[in-house]
């Protein structure tokens, strides 16, 4: 099925589907499980690389390396759970299939049905999830483990990407979005102008937005909140960030809509300061971390472990 979807823009491997790319102690890893392990990817990666067939097979090659090397990790850590004398209860794996029939299939029949149009077993089903659970907890127990971030590692981090938390300047800005019907349409900007006028007689401007506007924030006012320059064109751009806290630009005239903007505030371009920024350093860190720890287990475990690639 994976090489049929694909034999348009890759050559056909079919003298490989059931041939043996890797072994782990006494388990094979074929062809085909590493093309059913990235087929998902695969059909993404024709849609982005369609009419680029050279680079499409760059991208299908490199794809399939590294789906061999998640199915050998996977191995690894299946053999570690028998070398290392682990021990599930004997009717486990029933269990695991009955909370999998509970929350995504509602009974029994529609699995054995779907299994039955994918071609796999009740067995090969709790086969897989068995091993989705031991892989799982011994990731866990292994690479999960409390991990604990120290202040001076969040402010080095903090110090050594300010760029990432730098913030050009902002406006608050309230707009009225008057849409025209065609390019050539007046009206529209007389009636920009009409509300500039009551406004600047004291109407409110949120008011305004509420009666006039058809943007997106009608129901607010017009408010869109905190915004940098590259959030709207540049026309409107170019007046927006001229204005300053409290007032009104005149309208703008654009090919599809007219257009009133008050800027409530300003803030000049900085870079966020720590304390808002801490809480998301400490979760990259702790992604950091346990990416490392995980590559060390898995480097551990090749160790011991016999591995041939063919």
């Amino acid at each position: 099925m994976v090489t049929l979807a694909f034999s348009a823009a890759l050559p056909l491997r079919a003298e490989l589907a059931d041939g043996v790319k890797a072994v782990v102690n006494d388990s094979a890893i074929t062809y085909s499980q590493v093309e059913e392990f990235t087929l998902p990817v695969m059909e993404t990666l024709q849609r982005q690389y369609a009419g680029q067939p050279t680079v499409l097979r760059q991208k299908y090659d490199a794809t399939l390396r590294d789906s061999l090397e998640q199915l050998v990790e996977r191995q690894l850590i299946l053999c570690a759970f028998t070398v290392e004398g682990y021990q599930l209860p004997e009717n486990f794996g029933d269990q695991l299939v009955q909370e999998r029939i509970r929350d995504r299939f509602g009974n029994r029949l529609t699995l054995m049905k779907t299994l039955q149009t994918q071609g796999s077993t009740i067995e090969q089903f709790r086969k897989e999830l068995l091993d989705q659970y031991i892989v799982q907890a011994l990731r866990s127990k292994n690479v999960a483990q409390e991990i604990v971030i120290s202040p001076y590692k969040v402010e080095n981090y903090y110090l050594t990407h300010q760029d990432s938390y730098k913030i050009d300047d902002e406006i608050k800005l309230r707009m009225i979005v008057l849409p025209k019907a065609v390019a050539t349409d007046t009206n529209t900007l007389n009636l920009a102008r009409e509300i500039q006028s009551k406004i600047k007689e004291g109407a409110s401007f949120e008011e305004m937005a509420s009666v006039y506007s058809q943007g997106s924030q009608q129901h607010q006012g017009g408010d869109w909140g905190w915004i940098e320059r590259s959030v709207l064109s540049s026309e409107l751009a170019a007046v927006a960030f001229a204005l300053k806290p409290g007032q009104v630009g005149d309208p703008v005239d654009t090919p599809t809509a007219a257009y009133l903007m008050l800027v409530e505030q300003v803030r000049p371009a900085h870079v966020k300061p720590l304390r808002e920024v801490r809480d998301d350093i400490d979760k990259t860190l702790r992604v950091q971390e346990q990416a490392r720890l995980e590559k060390q287990w898995i480097e551990a475990l090749k160790k011991k472990t016999f591995i041939r690639y063919f």
